[in-house]
């Protein structure tokens, strides 16, 4: 091959990787076009998503805000009526006494004259209204006293200040000033309960008084019991009572009840009857036969005879044999020591005697 059909062989192969990276070129220009293309789409569709979900998260809250408008208002629909009294009632007194405060103290002083008289009354219903719903079982009588008081000033300066144009203007001026106040008394610092609610807050109210009427007795009736250290403590009677007329606790019987014999009865029945019976002459009775007595058995057949021994009589427990088989039993666990009821069965004592050493378990437990 001579050199000119070389050097066309070379621009033919040159033309065609010419037009080789012409064909790249535009491919990629074209993929990069259409890689922009689609990223753009891809842009506008999350802003479009975006925007719908903005659209639909403000007309949510939108619908949240107005549903809890709509709660609240159904709940205060007796506020939503009273207060715009109370902002009328304030709009005509406040300008009025601000007007005649500077009148009577002739400088700008005056001017916080609605403070004391108009003011005043609301910082106390506004108080009163708060502790009733913070604190229902609270009373608040000192409040509505604060409320009752400042709507008599209030009252009372209105009317003066009114006086100026006449009796009618003072009535009006007046009555304008604290009608606010008492529309919101009546209605919202006043609690509205059911009859069956009132009846068992009266009930309630009746039992706490009496409870405390029976608390003081006890503690004017109470026993002090001072002991080594001289440390003073008030003992009581436990029982069942009633209050007397004089205030006093009488021991009343309850029908269906048991009732607890009274303390030492038992002994001191004892004692009666075993000193009665040390009294009484007893009966000689004759000895008879030493024979034999006929009888129709023959003597296989016939039973012996026991003898009769006399039973030994029983002797009297001190207080201190009943501790020492107190402790005994407590000892072999055979006795209930908190149960009164058990120490007497177990120990076979008074009721008295079985309290007392209950009591002093108690106590020695609590020491």
């Amino acid at each position: 091959m001579n050199w000119a059909a070389e050097r066309r062989a070379n621009r033919a192969a040159e033309a065609e990787q010419d037009r080789l990276n012409a064909d790249a070129a535009s491919a990629r220009r074209i993929a990069e076009r259409n890689a922009l293309a689609e990223q753009a789409r891809a842009d506008a569709a999350l802003l479009t998503k975006q925007k719908r979900a903005e659209r639909e998260a403000k007309a949510a809250r939108r619908a949240a805000f107005w549903a809890r408008l709509r709660t609240w208002a159904t709940a205060h629909t007796v506020d939503l009526l009273i207060y715009p009294l109370a902002i009328a009632s304030a709009i005509m007194a406040i300008p009025s006494m601000a007007r005649f405060g500077w009148d009577v103290y002739g400088n700008a002083t005056g001017v916080v004259l609605p403070v004391l008289s108009e003011l005043g009354m609301w910082a106390f219903a506004v108080a009163t209204t708060a502790s009733r719903r913070a604190h229902p079982d609270r009373p608040v009588w000192a409040l509505q006293a604060g409320v009752w008081m400042f709507a008599l000033v209030a009252f009372g300066l209105n009317v003066l200040h009114g006086l100026s144009r006449g009796m009618s203007a003072a009535v009006v001026m007046g009555v304008a000033s604290i009608a606010g106040v008492l529309a919101h008394q009546l209605v919202t610092a006043t609690p509205r309960r059911a009859a069956a609610d009132r009846r068992a807050a009266r009930v309630d109210r009746r039992a706490a008084r009496k409870v405390a009427k029976v608390q003081r007795a006890a503690v004017r009736q109470a026993v002090a019991e001072i002991d080594a250290a001289g440390r003073a403590s008030l003992v009581y009677v436990p029982g069942r009572y009633c209050l007397s007329g004089r205030g006093r606790l009488v021991e009343a019987v309850v029908p269906g009840m048991p009732v607890e014999p009274p303390a030492e009865l038992a002994e001191v029945l004892g004692d009666e009857v075993s000193a009665w019976l040390a009294t009484q002459a007893r009966p000689s009775i004759p000895e008879p036969d030493s024979g034999p007595v006929a009888t129709l058995d023959h003597s296989g057949d016939q039973r012996k005879s026991t003898p009769t021994h006399p039973s030994p009589q029983r002797q009297k427990r001190t207080l201190a044999d009943l501790r020492r088989e107190f402790a005994d039993a407590v000892a072999t666990d055979s006795i209930d020591p908190k149960s009164a009821e058990s120490i007497r069965k177990t120990l076979r004592c008074s009721p008295a005697r079985a309290r007392q050493l209950r009591d002093e378990y108690r106590k020695g437990n609590a020491a």
